[in-house]
């Protein structure tokens, strides 16, 4: 195994932090810097896995770093973003109207109506009358009398 220049240890261990597998940096490896890697010397570069056990205290701390930067700035990823999935989505079901794709453009409209009306969020709207209030003010009065 070659020892590995550090521009191109850095890729490897940043990529692995944002999740990518070990044959997606071997592919983004070659491509990049023109260099053929291994995927298990790749591998080694990941503390998360027995291969990369005795990785350089210095590769672990950009590790740890890079995948917590990578897991809190959701926001730096275009998708992640409710208003640019709708953009997509317009221009996608424009194109397959054009098309006379009926049936394409009636599911990217129903995709586009479950995203505003947060479908695909784990929140949950809860409505409530005024009636429901009444009832346990009522039941905390009829508490207290007895």
């Amino acid at each position: 195994m070659a020892a590995l220049k550090g521009e191109v240890r850095t890729f490897i261990v940043q990529s692995l932090a944002c999740f990518d597998t070990p044959s997606q940096v071997v592919d983004a490896v070659k491509k990049e810097f023109e260099l053929s890697v291994s995927r298990q010397q790749v591998e080694s570069h990941d503390p998360t896995k027995a291969a990369g056990r005795n990785l350089a205290k210095k590769w672990v701390d950009m590790f740890n770093t890079t995948r917590s930067r990578f897991q809190t700035e959701v926001s730096d990823i275009p998708i992640a973003n409710k208003a640019y999935r709708l953009r997509v989505l317009d221009r996608m079901a424009t194109n397959a109207e054009k098309m006379k794709n009926l049936g394409m453009t009636a599911q990217l409209l129903e995709q586009a109506a479950k995203e505003v009306g947060d479908v695909y969020t784990n929140r949950q709207k809860l409505e409530h009358s005024g009636q429901v209030v009444q009832s346990i003010s009522s039941l905390m009065d009829e508490l207290a009398k007895e």
